[in-house]
């Protein structure tokens, strides 16, 4: 078990999870493990030049579902 920092609880996490980064959407910060609360952290991702590029990823994600979507619908 890992204590989650700031939460006051913990939390399982298996040890390949403790080495997976994330992003906190509020700070702009790049975290190894979960220590961000979950509803602030977007990941995982397997490095940190990954993780420092989450928004970015998110914003070509949409761009491409979007497109999707518009393909469908004509």
């Amino acid at each position: 078990m890992v204590r989650v920092a700031g939460t006051g609880h913990t939390e399982d996490m298996s040890e390949d999870e403790e080495h997976l980064w994330y992003y906190c959407v509020s700070d702009g910060s790049v975290r190894q493990g979960k220590d961000a609360r979950g509803l602030d952290r977007m990941g995982p991702y397997p490095d940190r030049q990954t993780a420092e590029r989450a928004l970015e990823i998110a914003a070509e994600r949409n761009k491409a579902a979007d497109k999707a979507e518009d393909d469908w619908n004509n």
